[in-house]
């Protein structure tokens, strides 16, 4: 960041921005989104055409103030934006967004906001919009995604029936603007609400919902133990404000930002203050902003307050984004928390997995590593463990594996992933029992609008860079015409051969099942890359009469748009291959068999009665089940950031010596296994 010292010549378009207060400076994604707004962060005095960038009210504005005033420029106030983070500022988290205004501040109602000039003006009549507007708020509700989440969705709620009335942080800037300035005015207004909560619901437990700043310990709020008495009770739990809002009767509010919430799951809130969301028809507003006459619906309000006002940051991009995009980094970013808060340690990983693996899921606790089952379970952290090594002493571990688009190069030669699979019941390939990623397809029979979109664009992208899980490219030998059928062989001492086959349970027995049941086709057999590389044991000698081409080293997403048929025990080829619109037959039981999207001529579990589109499997296998890491940035991240980065090859790859050391363990395996015979 450059930063122009002392009085400087006029600029005419306005974007130097001069501050005064530390916080611009030191925080380097706030820096960095005032840049690419076209603010130039400048110190000294400003001139004609020159801005001054204060923080919303905070202790330093007056600064700012002052120096606007004294220099005749013009104000940018800068706020954070209404979905901001896991953790509050004061921890450390960076936001995701910021709100940025020319006019007022969107909590101050005694000048006209940036925002409430744009809810007063905006034509707000795209029918395109506000269907995403109606899918995104859904989204936002589905997911438990707030300004603030360092909380679980499963953590307890009361039983519904209750009147929620929310307190705030004690000289929070929204209160003070809504509240009239004269000493204990504030406390009287809370005080005030309270007794109207009360007194309009005769009999109805009230519940004060605590500011996540006070349960933390930053800043007390209005009310405190003294005012839990009889049916009224102090809630400061941790716990998802849609799932409280959910059970609650009616919301009462001065002018958090729960009330604008309490709006989008459907409540028509009581407001004692005036903030952005109120005089829009969609409030009962105890003191109504007379100059607010319009009347909004709830899609047109979040349109203008989410979708419009704020501006939202793309960190893997660096780049300005939509609120889709900034939904997508927050998911992955609150889920890894969620996941990761208690910290890990883990069981069975190999030397070379652990430091991958401390990426993933090591950002906000550091991993322990214990192989000794007792130990790990007396650790008081999550436990996991490798899935093909869990065994009866792993009761109660969650499973762990690479997940669906893994990397470009082999994980047998040690390159790490960028993503994995956590499940609490069993792992996908295993059909003996339930798997998490089995329930998840199961769920997506039912799809919103907002989810077939995302499918939608991530498999049209995965087809268009013809990405797969491991991503070697290669050629495409000449094939022969016909009715070509890929086969491909598998790793056949892989787990997902011992758990998800029947009979055939052999390259070989397979290719002899694929010529019976095709005298006439043209097959093509593809060996396993791991077997090829000479990383795992299989390699078999293919009888001419059941092969037609053996299509070593091909890329196998090429091989795909030249075949009419793909048959497959359990490779993930068939889960691929029903991406680019290939029927696909299988003889085992792979996670994507069983749902009616594939021909299955081996035993499937019962329970997968569920008939999902592809997209519905597309979204639970790509999006909901696996975690995805970005080794650029560090950060956990959203599918859509590791496809960018496969399709580019922008990843480091392991040297010579990985690959030696991968050969070496290979060959160790193996005489291992010989031995054991």
């Amino acid at each position: 960041m450059r930063l122009r010292i002392g009085r400087t010549e006029a600029g005419g378009a306005g974007s130097r921005l001069f501050v005064y207060n530390g916080g611009f400076l030191t925080q380097k994604r706030l820096r960095r989104i005032l840049a690419l707004k076209g603010y130039e962060l400048s110190l000294g005095l400003p001139d004609t055409g020159d801005l001054v960038g204060i923080w919303g009210n905070s202790p330093t504005a007056h600064r700012g103030l002052k120096i606007a005033q004294e220099n005749n420029v013009d104000l940018l106030r800068v706020e954070d934006a209404f979905l901001r983070s896991v953790l509050p500022g004061r921890a450390g988290s960076p936001p995701l967004g910021l709100l940025l205004d020319r006019a007022g501040l969107h909590f101050d109602p005694s000048t006209p906001s940036d925002l409430e000039t744009l809810l007063s003006t905006a034509p707000l009549d795209d029918s395109h919009m506000m269907r995403r507007a109606r899918g995104l708020i859904d989204r936002l509700r589905d997911l438990h995604l707030s300004k603030y989440n360092a909380f679980v969705p499963e953590a307890e709620v009361p039983d519904p029936g209750y009147v929620l009335v929310v307190d705030q942080t004690r000289g929070d800037a929204s209160v003070r603007a809504s509240v009239p300035d004269a000493e204990g005015a504030d406390l009287a207004r809370f005080r005030e609400m309270l007794v109207f909560a009360q007194q309009e619901h005769p009999g109805a437990r009230i519940l004060i919902k605590t500011h996540p700043e006070t349960r933390a310990g930053f800043r007390p709020g209005y009310f405190t133990a003294k005012d839990a008495q009889g049916r009224i009770e102090l809630f400061d739990r941790a716990v998802s404000p849609w799932a409280l809002l959910d059970g609650a009767i009616a919301v009462y509010t001065v002018s958090s930002q729960m009330g604008f919430e309490a709006i989008l799951a459907g409540h028509k809130p009581r407001v004692f203050g005036q903030p952005f969301y109120a005089g829009w028809g969609l409030t009962q507003d105890e003191f109504p902003l007379d100059r607010r006459q319009r009347r909004l619906t709830r899609a047109q309000l979040f349109v203008g307050a989410m979708m419009l006002y704020p501006t939202w940051y793309d960190p893997f991009e660096d780049r300005l984004c939509e609120l889709d995009r900034a939904i997508d980094i927050l998911e992955a970013e609150v889920r890894a928390w969620r996941q990761d808060r208690a910290g890990w340690v883990a069981s069975e990983m190999r030397l070379w997995k652990r430091a991958p693996l401390q990426r993933f899921f090591g950002r906000h606790k550091a991993m322990a590593f214990a192989d000794n089952a007792a130990v790990a379970r007396s650790s008081g952290k999550n436990w996991m463990v490798w899935a093909s090594k869990a065994g009866e002493a792993h009761a109660g571990a969650w499973r762990v594996e690479d997940g669906f688009l893994r990397s470009r190069g082999l994980g047998a030669e040690l390159v790490p992933p960028l993503s994995l699979v956590l499940d609490r019941q069993g792992i996908y390939y295993d059909p003996t029992q339930g798997s998490d990623l089995q329930d998840l397809i199961a769920a997506r029979e039912v799809m919103t609008p907002e989810e077939e979109r995302r499918a939608e664009a991530l498999v049209m992208r995965l087809v268009r860079s013809s990405l797969s899980k491991y991503n070697l490219g290669g050629g495409v030998p000449d094939l022969p015409e016909g009715h070509r059928i890929l086969v491909p062989g598998q790793v056949e001492d892989d787990a997902s051969i011992l758990k998800g086959t029947g009979r055939i349970a052999t390259n070989l027995d397979l290719l002899r099942r694929v010529r019976a049941g095709n005298p006439k086709a043209v097959i093509i057999y593809k060996p396993h890359p791991d077997v090829e590389a000479g990383l795992r044991s299989g390699q078999i000698t293919v009888p001419g009469d059941l092969v037609d081409v053996v299509a070593h080293g091909a890329d196998p997403m090429a091989l795909l748009d030249e075949v009419q048929e793909v048959w497959t025990m359990t490779s993930l080829l068939g889960f691929e291959a029903l991406l680019r619109g290939v029927k696909v037959t299988t003889l085992g039981a792979p996670f994507y068999a069983g749902w009616g999207l594939t021909r299955d001529l081996g035993t499937v579990p019962s329970l997968r009665k569920a008939r999902p589109k592809l997209l519905g499997l597309a979204h639970a296998a790509l999006i909901d089940y696996p975690r995805y890491f970005d080794p650029k940035t560090g950060l956990p991240c959203p599918v859509e950031v590791v496809v960018d980065r496969l399709a580019t090859g922008d990843i480091p790859h392991p040297g010579f010596a990985n690959r030696s050391l991968a050969k070496l363990q290979g060959a160790f395996a193996s005489y291992a296994a010989l031995w054991r015979r």
